[in-house]
Order: C-alpha cells, then sequence, then structure tokens
C-alpha cells in the first residue's frame, strides 16, 4: 500500500454534502480525483512539448487520437467524411 499524508482541504459545504451522497469514502474519492486530474496536465505537458518538437498535429492525427482514446470503429472515420 502506498504511504499516505494526511492533509486538510476546505471545501464548499455543497460540494461535500455531494461528495458524501456519492461515497463513504471521500478521502479515496478525492485521492483519485486528484491522480486524474495530474494524469491530465501530464498528459497536456507531453502533448505541448511534442508539439513544440514536431508541429501541431495534424486532423487525421487527432482523429486517429480520439478513436483510440473513446474506442470509436473505423466507421466513424467514414462518417465524418460523408
Amino acid at each position: 500500500m502506498p504511504s499516505t499524508t494526511r492533509i486538510t482541504v476546505t471545501l464548499p459545504s455543497d460540494q461535500v454534502a455531494e461528495l458524501r451522497k456519492l461515497t463513504d469514502n471521500v478521502s479515496g474519492y478525492v485521492a483519485e480525483a486528484v491522480a486524474r486530474q495530474i494524469r491530465h496536465q501530464l498528459l497536456g505537458n507531453d502533448l505541448r512539448r511534442h508539439e513544440e518538437e514536431h508541429g501541431h498535429f495534424s486532423d487525421e492525427e487527432l482523429a486517429e487520437a480520439r478513436a483510440k482514446i473513446l474506442g470509436a470503429s473505423d466507421s466513424t472515420k467514414n462518417a465524418d467524411a460523408a
């Protein structure tokens, strides 16, 4: 199990109320949300660095990436072309 550090976080009361409706494990829920945000920011940094070195992604490259991320089939490309 990874080590943990206890911190205090202040959130709006309405958000805390909604969190408690969603989960009994608020710490786990928040930890997963933070991990997801960190991955998102790291990926964004990597993509920016790639574009700085190699130029902007083409529409075709972006469509292929979206298809992989969303699990879309090749039929999505054909639908976009129609």
